[in-house]
């Protein structure tokens, strides 16, 4: 098979699958998915695109793409209608650097990841090999004593850095992050807060111990998942997106 195959999480609406998704759908830019296993082998994929994790895009006999930047410039090309990085350079930087901090390596998904990876092996009483989660994973996501023991403060401190930015946009009269229209950073802040808000089961269905954990926290990380910041989730998915799993 041709054209584009994008390899998705299967049965869950796992962030950096959906973001990838929105990416192209927001491009106009049709795509095969493929199903990954999470915490699976995924042997056949990993000797397909050698990668086990989603998303990963294969396009026509081009190189795999799984990182977040090289999926929205692969859809900025083959794409069509308004770019998701704005006209200028410096508004670009401001964009792309926004969108690091949200899904990139030490963003708003990797730490909140190492935070539900830390509640899961305390809750094990410190045993990995008593948990769900495989030691390959454990150790593909970074998952060390020391980034599991700063993960809640950094997923604290971008929380409210998010919250600052929306507030900063209000009020030049902007509804984005960037600019004055829809951005990449938009579209991975409206499906990476769901690790933190999920969606309504409604809208959203999801399996309850994904649910469970996705509403995890204490009172300093839920205090800082503010009203502002699902206002602008909700609105970024009514305006723009069709809903997790809607493939």
């Amino acid at each position: 098979m041709r054209g584009l195959r994008l390899v998705l999480s299967a049965g869950v609406p796992g962030p950096w699958s959906e973001a990838a998704k929105y990416v192209f759908y927001v491009r106009h830019v049709p795509f095969v998915p493929v199903s990954q296993e999470v915490f699976g082998n995924n042997d056949e994929l990993f000797e397909w695109t050698s990668v086990r994790n989603a998303p990963v895009a294969m396009y026509d006999d081009e190189k795999p793409r799984h990182t977040w930047i090289d999926i929205l410039y692969l859809a900025e090309r083959l794409g069509t209608g308004p770019s998701l990085l704005p006209a200028t350079r410096s508004a670009q930087v401001e964009c792309i650097g926004l969108a690091h901090q949200i899904c990139g390596e030490d963003g708003l998904g990797w730490n909140r990841r190492l935070d539900l990876f830390k509640g899961i092996i305390e809750a094990a009483g410190g045993d990995v090999t008593a948990t769900p989660v495989p030691a390959r994973a454990l150790a593909d996501y970074g998952c060390d004593a020391d980034g599991m023991a700063v993960s809640t403060g950094r997923l604290i401190e971008i929380l409210r850095m998010l919250h600052g930015r929306l507030e900063e946009q209000k009020a030049i009269g902007s509804r984005y992050l960037v600019g004055g229209s829809l951005t990449v950073a938009d579209i991975q802040f409206a499906a990476f807060l769901a690790m933190v808000e999920p969606l309504g089961e409604e809208v959203n269905p999801m399996p309850q111990y994904l649910r469970a954990l996705y509403s995890l926290g204490g009172p300093e990380l839920r205090a800082a998942v503010t009203s502002e910041l699902i206002a602008h989730r909700d609105f970024i998915y009514q305006t723009h997106l069709k809903l997790p799993l809607d493939y």
